[in-house]
């Protein structure tokens, strides 16, 4: 479910697993995006912002990127398979967009083109197998080996 915050809660969000914020004054890297939400998805949900500085004190910016936000959710949620939402917001004539990223579901990973992306710290990274390996334990079964084998 979607909590909407107010345009001053999402300046003092911080920034980290959940929250990733981006100026995105002009345009944003479709793929770069979904990056961002698959390790959103796989950091158990979150948001990513675009049009407000990442650096505090956080400032609306705003962003011109994505102009058909319905359009980009419905390709991210075909490449990601997850559910993924969007928010708009309009503040002092500055337009802001947040994508509200669902996690992953319990023992699986969200991937894209066969890479379980990941954050640490304020990088992006593939998921290590021994995070992967921790995370299909939760289902019960041996997914990595099934993974492996497939890969042979």
């Amino acid at each position: 479910m979607i909590k909407y915050e107010t345009i001053e809660e999402l300046l003092n969000a911080p920034e980290g697993e959940q929250y990733e914020f981006k100026e995105a004054k002009n345009r944003f890297d479709f793929q770069e995006l979904a990056k961002y939400c698959c390790a959103l998805a796989n950091c158990n949900g979150g948001k990513i912002v675009l049009g407000i500085t990442n650096d505090r004190p956080r400032k609306v910016v705003g962003s011109t990127a994505f102009e058909q936000p319905e359009r980009t959710k419905y390709g991210l949620i075909d490449k990601l398979k997850i559910h993924i939402d969007f928010v708009l917001y309009e503040h002092s004539g500055k337009r802001v967009l947040v994508f509200e990223v669902a996690s992953r579901p319990v023992g699986q990973t969200v991937q894209i083109d066969g890479v379980a992306w990941w954050r640490k710290g304020d990088s992006l990274i593939p998921m290590s197998s021994e995070e992967m390996s921790r995370i299909f334990a939760e289902a019960g079964h041996d997914f990595l080996l099934t993974y492996v084998m497939m890969c042979l």
